[in-house]
C-alpha cells in the first residue's frame, strides 16, 4: 500500500526522523508548490497520483509532463550548428572524409573517453576511413595530448587530429600539432576558461563563449551531436549516393553508457539518450558490449544501475591499471571471440582494481583515523608510496562518504612527488581552493570542479597544504555537514512494493544524476533476516504487519551504522528507507529494496 506524504509536510521530516542510523534527516522531496504541480498532472493526463508526484518532485511542470514521459530524440536535441565552431568541425572532417585523409583519435583513459573515441571511429569506418584511436597512458603520458603522442601519431601517417574528451586545455601540445603540420579539432565538454588553444575547431558546449544550453552533456553526448552535424553534411555532399546512409541510432548503446558513466546530469537530451540507448543495448548488436554485459553478470534489461556499477568500472580498470587502450578496443570489436577476450581481461583487471582498492582502503582508513582522532581536520589528505594513482581517487571517494568531509588520498613515488585525487561534499568546492594552492604554489598542478579534484603535490608542502585547506574550508565543511538529510517521495509497505508499481515509476526514469531515483520509506517493517553476504553486504528480509515480506540488500555496510543497525536489530521492527528496483534473478521478477538508510522508531529525535 502506498501512503504519499501530506503537501502540508513538504520539506518536512518523514516519520519524524530527524537523526537516523547514518545521522540524517528524512525529509519530503516535494515541496508544496510541487505537490500542487503533481495534483494538476494526476488530473490533465490522467496518471497515477505517485507517478505525478515523483515527476513533480524532479521539477516538470504540467505542461511538460506527456513530452517528459516519451522523450524524443528529434524533439531535445538541439541544431549541432548551434554549437560554437561546430560547423567549422563538421567541414574540416567532411573533407577529411571525401579525401580519404588519415586521421587519428585522441581520448580520454576514462569510460566517456572509450565512448566517445568508439562512436567517432566506427562512423568514421562507416563512411570509410581507417581511423586509429590513441588512449593516453594515465601514469606514463597522464590526462590529454601530449607532444611525444602527437609527432608519433604523425609519422605513422595521420593528417588530422581529432580530440574527444580532451584537448580543451592542450596549449603546448597543440604547438607541437602546430609545428609538425598536423591540423587538429577538439571535442570536448570540460569547464574551460576564455584563452583557448588555437587549432582548427574546437567543440565544447562549456567554452565561454557558447550558448547553446548544451553544457550537461558528456563529451560522447557531445561527439553524437557532432555526428549528427556530420551525417548531414556529407548527405549534402552526395556521400551516401550509392552507399547505405549510416544508422546513427545504432550507437545509442555507447552514447548511454558514457553519459551514465560520466554523471552528467539525466535531464533534457541527455535523459532521452540514456533512455534510447538503454533500448539499443538491450538488442546487444555490438560484440563488445554484449560480452562485458556477460562477464560482468548483468542480468535482465539494461538499466543505468548496470552501465554505471557493473560496466563502467571495468572499462574504468584498463584506464587505472591496465591498458588504457581496452575499452576503445572492446567497443569498436566486431568479432564476438575476440570480445569475450577483451571483456574478460577487463574483468579480471577489475578483480585485480577491487583487491588493490581494499589494501589501499584499509591504509587510508587507518591514517583517516588517526587525523581525526588528533586534528579532526575540515579536509582529509592521505597519501602513501605504496599507492596505484590510478585507484586514488577510489580512496577518496570512499573517505569521504565514510568521515562526511571532503577527502584526498595520494600516491607519492620515489622522489616525493604524490599525483592525488579528491572528492567533496555538497556545498564545499573542492575545485575552487585547488586552483588557489597552484596560485600560491602549494601545488605543482591541479584543477576539478566542485565535487572532485587533482593534484600533483611535492611531499615537503604537504603539512603546508593541509593547513590551507583546513583554513580555507572549514566553515563550509562544518554548514554542508549540518545539513545532512535524505530526501524522501512517499511511504510504502512491503505489500504495496511490486512490480507493477516499479514499472510504472519506470516511466519517469531512467534515474541517475540529476534526475534523482525514487526513496521510499517503509514504517516499522520487521527484520525477519539479516546476514552478510559477499564483500561485506547485508542481506535482509523485511516484514510488514499483514505478513507480506520484501527481500532487500545493503551494500558494503557491514561495518557501516545503518548495517549494524539491521544486525543487531534482527526480530525488531525499524524504519527503513531505499530505492526499489527489479531483481531478474532466475528469470522471475520481484521487487528488490535497495537499503540506504535506516531509523530506530523510538529514537528518531535528536
Amino acid at each position: 500500500m502506498i501512503f504519499p506524504i501530506s503537501s502540508a509536510e513538504a520539506g518536512r521530516l518523514v516519520l519524524g526522523v530527524a537523526r537516523s542510523a547514518n545521522d540524517n534527516a528524512w525529509r519530503e522531496r516535494l515541496t508544496e508548490a510541487q505537490a500542487l504541480a503533481a495534483m494538476t498532472i494526476a488530473q490533465r493526463d490522467g496518471l497515477p497520483d505517485v507517478l505525478a508526484r515523483v515527476m513533480a518532485a524532479r521539477g516538470v511542470v504540467a505542461e511538460q509532463a506527456a513530452d517528459f514521459l516519451n522523450p524524443s530524440l528529434k524533439t531535445l536535441m538541439p541544431d549541432p550548428s548551434s554549437l560554437v565552431a561546430m560547423d567549422a568541425a563538421v567541414v574540416r572532417i567532411a573533407d577529411a572524409v571525401q579525401a580519404g585523409t588519415s586521421v587519428a583519435i585522441f581520448g580520454d583513459y576514462d569510460v566517456d573517453g572509450a565512448t566517445s573515441s568508439a562512436v567517432l571511429a566506427t562512423y568514421l569506418r562507416w563512411v570509410g576511413l581507417a581511423p586509429v584511436i590513441h588512449i593516453p597512458d594515465r601514469i606514463i603520458e597522464g590526462y590529454g595530448p601530449n607532444g611525444p603522442a602527437i609527432e608519433s601519431l604523425y609519422e605513422g601517417g595521420a593528417r588530422l587530429l581529432i580530440t574527444v574528451d580532451c584537448g580543451s586545455t592542450s596549449f603546448e601540445a597543440f604547438e607541437t600539432a602546430k609545428h609538425i603540420g598536423l591540423d587538429v579539432v577538439v571535442i570536448d565538454h570540460h569547464q574551460v576558461g576564455e584563452e583557448l588553444p588555437h587549432v582548427q575547431s574546437l567543440v565544447n558546449p562549456n567554452r565561454q563563449d557558447d550558448l547553446s544550453g548544451q553544457g550537461h552533456l558528456a563529451a560522447v553526448g557531445v561527439t553524437f551531436l557532432f555526428l549528427v552535424g556530420l551525417n548531414r553534411e556529407l548527405r549534402r555532399r552526395g556521400v551516401f549516393q550509392n552507399r547505405q546512409q549510416p544508422d546513427l541510432m545504432s550507437l545509442l548503446d555507447m552514447v548511454a553508457l558514457g553519459t551514465v558513466c560520466d554523471v552528467v546530469p539525466l535531464i533534457g537530451l541527455n535523459r532521452a539518450y540514456v533512455m534510447r540507448g538503454l533500448d539499443v543495448m538491450s538488442r546487444r548488436a555490438n560484440p563488445g558490449l554484449s560480452a562485458l554485459a556477460d562477464v560482468a553478470r548483468v542480468n535482465g534489461p539494461p538499466a543505468p544501475y548496470h552501465l554505471g556499477f557493473l560496466l563502467g568500472p571495468r572499462i574504468n580498470a584498463g584506464g587505472r591499471i591496465g591498458d588504457a587502450a581496452l575499452g576503445a578496443r572492446l567497443l569498436t570489436c566486431a568479432q564476438p571471440d575476440e570480445a569475450r577476450g577483451i571483456a574478460e581481461r577487463l574483468d579480471m583487471l577489475n578483480q585485480e582494481r577491487q583487491t588493490m582498492e581494499a589494501t589501499m582502503l584499509l591504509q587510508a582508513d587507518a591514517q583517516a583515523f588517526v587525523s581525526i582522532d588528533q586534528d579532526d581536520p575540515a579536509v582529509l589528505l592521505t597519501g602513501s608510496e605504496d599507492w596505484h594513482p590510478g585507484i586514488v581517487g577510489l580512496i577518496a571517494s570512499r573517505l569521504k562518504e565514510a568521515y562526511r568531509r571532503p577527502a584526498f588520498a595520494i600516491a607519492f613515488d620515489a622522489d616525493g612527488k604524490g599525483t592525488g585525487s579528491g572528492r567533496s561534499i555538497q556545498g564545499v568546492d573542492l575545485g575552487k581552493v585547488v586552483r588557489r594552492a597552484v596560485d600560491m604554489k602549494l601545488l605543482i598542478k591541479g584543477g576539478g570542479h566542485a565535487m572532485a579534484a587533482g593534484l600533483t603535490v611535492e611531499r615537503a608542502k604537504l603539512e603546508e597544504l593541509t593547513a590551507f585547506f583546513n583554513e580555507t574550508l572549514a566553515a563550509d565543511v562544518e554548514e554542508a555537514s549540518s545539513k545532512r538529510e535524505l530526501k524522501v517521495d512517499g511511504a510504502l509497505t512491503a505489500t504495496g512494493a511490486t512490480v507493477d508499481f516499479l514499472q510504472l515509476l519506470e516511466k519517469a526514469g531512467p534515474y541517475g544524476a540529476g534526475h534523482a531515483e525514487p526513496v521510499f520509506v517503509f514504517p516499522s517493517h520487521r527484520v525477519k533476516f539479516a546476514d552478510v553476504v559477499g564483500n561485506g553486504h547485508v542481506r535482509v528480509t523485511l516484514g510488514a504487519g499483514d505478513g507480506s515480506t520484501l527481500k532487500a540488500i545493503c551494500f558494503k555496510a557491514e561495518d557501516k551504522p545503518h548495517g549494524k543497525m539491521l544486525l543487531d536489530n534482527r526480530g525488531r521492527s525499524l524504519h527503513v528507507a531505499g530505492t526499489l528496483s527489479i531483481d531478474t534473478w532466475q528469470g522471475q521478477p520481484k521487487a528488490q529494496l535497495r537499503i540506504l538508510d535506516v531509523a530506530d522508531p523510538q529514537k528518531v529525535r535528536i
